[in-house]
């Protein structure tokens, strides 16, 4: 089974994308800030990682430079959700190392297949 990470600071998001990706046949792991991500990354490998950037304690941004350093994480895809929608705030992300960079609002179905596609 194929794990994911969903990190939101949103609980409608969260609930939202966890019912999705559990019906996909996901194991779903939840993280309200980046700090969440990162402990939760000291116990499993996910395959993948929605990453919201406007987070409190650490930001997605922040967050993905920690994910970077980590090599046993070099395999794991991150997806970066976010309402910054700025040509410059892409450009950061992507050059971070993201694989993908989402804008809010999005649809469910576009973004389960785009997850399949990285996943594949």
């Amino acid at each position: 089974m194929k794990k994911i990470v969903i990190a939101d600071d949103e609980h409608k998001i969260i609930m939202t994308l966890e019912y999705a990706f559990k019906k996909a046949g996901y194991e779903v792991f939840i993280a309200r800030d980046g700090s969440e991500v990162l402990e939760l990354l000291k116990t499993e490998i996910p395959d993948m990682i929605l990453l919201d950037i406007m987070m409190p304690n650490i930001d997605g941004y922040t967050t993905l430079a920690e994910i970077k350093k980590d090599k046993n994480l070099d395999k794991t895809k991150v997806i970066f959700l976010s309402a910054k929608t700025g040509e410059a705030d892409v450009k950061k992300g992507l050059e971070l190392g993201a694989d993908d960079y989402i804008t809010k609002p999005y649809s469910i179905k576009k973004l389960t297949e785009r997850v399949e596609e990285l996943l594949k």
